[in-house]
């Protein structure tokens, strides 16, 4: 197998996370295909086979994230003796507009027939997430992001797939001067993409109703984790201001040291403790009054001034802290922070140190969809009408297809 373009930073760890998870069985891979593409593969077989140029592509813009496809074909094509050719069209991390292939595979019919519908699942969402990624960390850029969307995955394969996505689009992100982006995931495995070797979090609520108290929770972890930076949940009881400063008064050095994190995850049927969407306006006025001067719609007034954890809540709990004593005290806040809840928070300068989100995972599965077109046999070209544009891109990558027109 050979490639004319390789992906960038091949030497990061997660090259070795990603190929120690991905074994190949040639059994699965015909069971896991779509039918008509096994049949296609024996009437080939009896009729005489062509080599094949496969153009591989989204309808929506995204970011490339090709890494984790790549290094399937490279295991199949090592197990089971397959000689193909791919050609990266757009690097890792590089915008790609809809309809432009990402990638280029040239090789056997016969055997590539069989592989298309598992190397579309490992592409298309990959690239969305990576897309959402991207998007949000600029919108934040002084926000640090955790990916926290292992729960939300149907499995380890998609889990895989979206955390990768995640270090793609947050890499591409901080291409761009100050932008902090995604700095981990809540998982040891794939907080290795990072080069993390365990996982970041807080504590989960049920500690909390575990020990009957916030501050009792943090005294807690604390005692069995004092190396690490104490993250509490702050909601449990609906005193995100009373527990959270209880919290800190019983730990005033790590207050003073920058190393509590009080975590925001207010439920979506109430406010921040001390809010209503009157005073939750006269917060926003308070610090950035312009905010005011757009058009909003209701789901995003209610991410500027409604129940859950609004973009009042986060400079509402700011506000008490420093006027508390404790201006080091960082917020972290979480509850549905997709591309959308990113842009409301920035409007509004928000200070929200870190945001813990799984809502980079595609909220619309049908953009998610690849697609890969054959646009030449045998080096002649040829494709469905209305997809002659797919041979023209493909001319500027492929040079067997321009030695054949």
């Amino acid at each position: 197998m050979t490639d004319n373009k390789t992906i960038s930073n091949p030497d990061i760890a997660l090259s070795q996370t990603i190929a120690a998870t991905q074994p190949v069985e040639a059994c699965a891979i015909e069971d896991r295909t779509d039918a008509y593409f096994n049949r296609t593969k024996k009437i080939v077989q009896h009729y005489g086979d062509k080599e094949v140029i496969y153009a591989i592509f989204l309808r929506r813009p995204v970011i490339s994230a090709p890494r984790l496809v790549i290094h399937w074909l490279e295991n199949v094509a090592k197990k089971e003796n397959i000689d193909l050719t791919y050609y990266l069209a757009h690097p890792e991390g590089e915008w790609v507009s809809a309809g432009q292939p990402i990638l280029y595979l040239r090789g056997s019919f016969q055997q590539l027939t069989v592989l298309e519908t598992i190397l579309l699942q490992k592409l298309g969402a990959c690239c969305v997430a990576s897309a959402n990624a991207y998007e949000m960390a600029k919108l934040l850029p002084n926000t640090g992001f955790i990916a926290m969307g292992a729960r939300h995955c149907a499995g380890y394969e998609m889990q895989e797939l979206m955390e990768y996505a995640v270090w793609v689009g947050s890499e591409a992100a901080k291409k761009e001067k100050g932008v902090k982006g995604f700095i981990g995931t809540a998982s040891n495995l794939t907080g290795r993409f990072f080069g993390q070797q365990t996982g970041f979090g807080t504590m989960p609520h049920a500690l909390i109703g575990y020990a009957g108290s916030t501050l009792r929770a943090a005294q807690m972890f604390h005692e069995q984790f004092p190396e690490q930076p104490l993250g509490v949940l702050v909601d449990y009881f609906g005193k995100e201001i009373t527990d959270g400063l209880e919290v800190c008064r019983n730990f005033p050095e790590l207050a003073a040291e920058g190393r509590i994190t009080l975590r925001l995850d207010t439920h979506g049927a109430r406010y921040l403790e001390g809010l209503d969407r009157q005073s939750s306006y006269a917060v926003i006025l308070r610090h950035t009054p312009s905010t005011f001067q757009g058009y909003y719609s209701e789901k995003e007034l209610v991410d500027l001034v409604g129940m859950g954890v609004s973009a009042a809540a986060i400079w509402r709990m700011r506000e008490v802290l420093d006027e508390s004593g404790f201006p080091n005290v960082k917020i972290i806040a979480s509850s549905g922070f997709n591309v959308e809840k990113c842009k409301i928070i920035a409007t509004t300068q928000a200070p929200v140190d870190f945001v813990g989100t799984g809502s980079f995972i595609p909220s619309i599965w049908a953009e998610t969809y690849a697609t890969a077109d054959i646009v030449a046999y045998d080096r002649v070209p040829s494709i469905k009408k209305g997809r002659e544009f797919l041979i023209d891109y493909a001319k500027k990558y492929v040079p067997e297809l321009k030695d054949g027109d």
